[in-house]
């Protein structure tokens, strides 16, 4: 029983300063050697992302995600020369990906807009009622009464804290003293 061809991720970050032109030739040149010599599952553009730290001086990179499989690893080989010769490519990563694993996330701009509209506050649902009979939570506690001879709001200062004059009081900004 033969296996199948393995699959592979090339996850491709291009230059956006560079011409157009030259980086869609790129793109197609990348797709052409792999359909040459393997099948090309998806290719997904994830458009222009910040980068999480500056590349050649560049704070952002145009994202492209290809999935293919192949069986003759010499088109890896073919690959990875021509993309670390490419001006165009800031990065580039393959990685052979483990049998069972899984689609990759949907990157596309109106996913990612949903996706963060969900993880806001209002969209999360509101806690359970609290069970019949059960104890209502107990109400803060009102604050103590300063002592004779101390300001009210004033809070206490720790014996081994260094008082002095040019010193902020406790939980007084030093920009807020009047």
């Amino acid at each position: 029983m033969t296996l199948p061809a393995p699959t592979y991720d090339l996850v491709l970050l291009l230059d956006p300063q560079a011409d157009e032109a030259a980086r869609a030739k790129l793109i197609d040149d990348t797709r052409a050697a792999i359909e040459s010599q393997g099948e090309l599952l998806r290719h997904d553009r994830w458009g222009e992302r910040a980068l999480a730290y500056p590349i050649d001086r560049k704070a952002s990179a145009e994202y492209h995600l290809l999935q293919f499989h192949v069986a003759n690893t010499d088109l890896l080989g073919t690959l990875d020369r021509t993309l670390r010769l490419a001006d165009e490519a800031l990065r580039f990563r393959i990685i052979k990906l483990a049998p069972g694993v899984g689609a990759p996330p949907d990157m596309s701009s109106g996913a990612r807009r949903a996706e963060a509209e969900g993880a806001t506050p209002e969209a999360r649902p509101a806690p359970p009622p609290p069970a019949p009979g059960a104890a209502e939570p107990a109400a803060a506690e009102p604050a103590a009464e300063p002592a004779a001879g101390e300001p009210a709001g004033a809070e206490a200062a720790a014996p081994d804290a260094p008082t002095g004059e040019g010193e902020p009081a406790a939980g007084v900004a030093a920009g807020e003293q009047g």
